[in-house]
């Protein structure tokens, strides 16, 4: 009998020591990451993220912003951002909003009376505000090249331009000629281009990089910032428009592709997820005014 309890006695003693040390190096992992990635952000470069007004857009059918009748009737307000990152080796431009024709024009209603669109400013005199010219910019990259966001291109012809294969080999093909969502003149004067086959770390240190999510054009893509004070940020492109697109995991309906859309859906959803990214949701009126507060982040 005295056999059995202390046999009892040894087991529990052992299970007991096991998950002392479980809980030890658990806790000790944990602890481990927790300075690691302290470390790591001690290390980043000191990186700024501006957010500029690029104009507004009343979708007048918000229909289109999903498959099938979901969201009939109603409309949705946009923002349409554009974004300066400014890094120790370089100025990247991400987007630059709608047509600046549409300065001093007030609200303008497209053929198809699909959108009401307006911008108030110039990009040149919103880069100023901050302190740089036009020729300042050494960079520039599209989420893609829908009008909304190739607006103000042609300011920079000697910028880099950072473009996806799929998109260029979209652009120079028939396919683009006579589609509204396009207007190539905007972005003409863009002739020192880099073509990327994929994601692309912009300055080499993991603080900016390309995510390539095709669907909503050829070669559509998001970025990921690693900014050392507000953390990691994901800047959409048009992988969804407002937060209600991400609540509902749909795609519009005038996609270049919606399957493939559908699969960078998942691959958004889980790199933010591995990298606990905060996500800017560019065309979110809400997202617009909240980060806007806040600019610049860094």
């Amino acid at each position: 009998m005295k056999n059995i309890i202390y046999l009892l006695a040894l087991i529990l003693s052992m299970a007991s020591c096991q998950e002392f040390k479980k809980g030890f190096e658990d806790g000790y992992n944990e602890k481990t990451a927790e300075l690691k990635a302290k470390d790591s952000l001690e290390n980043l470069p000191e990186v700024k993220l501006h957010i500029f007004d690029g104009g507004s857009i009343l979708a007048k059918k918000k229909v289109l912003f999903s498959e099938g009748d979901r969201y009939e009737g109603e409309t949705q307000e946009l923002a349409s951002p554009f974004y300066v990152i400014q890094h120790p080796d370089g100025v990247l431009l991400w987007d630059t909003g709608l047509p600046e024709g549409l300065v001093g024009q007030g609200t303008v209603t497209p053929d198809g009376d699909a959108f009401e669109i307006s911008r108030e400013e110039k990009i040149e005199s919103q880069l100023a505000a901050v302190g740089l010219d036009l020729g300042d910019v050494d960079m520039i990259a599209f989420s893609h090249v829908h009008f909304d966001h190739t607006g103000a291109a042609n300011n920079f012809p000697a910028a880099q331009w950072l473009v996806q294969q799929t998109e260029m080999d979209f652009i120079n093909s028939d396919a683009i000629k006579g589609n509204a969502f396009y207007a190539p003149d905007s972005f003409s004067q863009l002739a020192d281009a880099e073509i990327l086959d994929g994601d692309h770390d912009v300055f080499g240190d993991g603080s900016v990089v390309i995510k390539y999510y095709p669907g909503h054009t050829a070669g559509h893509q998001a970025l990921f910032l690693n900014l050392k004070e507000s953390g990691p940020v994901m800047l959409s492109g048009d992988t969804y428009h407002f937060a209600q697109n991400r609540e509902d995991k749909v795609v519009p309906q005038f996609n270049h592709d919606i399957p493939e859309s559908k699969e960078s859906l998942k691959a958004f959803e889980q790199f933010v997820d591995e990298t606990k990214a905060m996500v800017i949701i560019q065309h979110d009126p809400v997202d617009f005014k909240n980060t806007l507060a806040k600019t610049p982040l860094k």
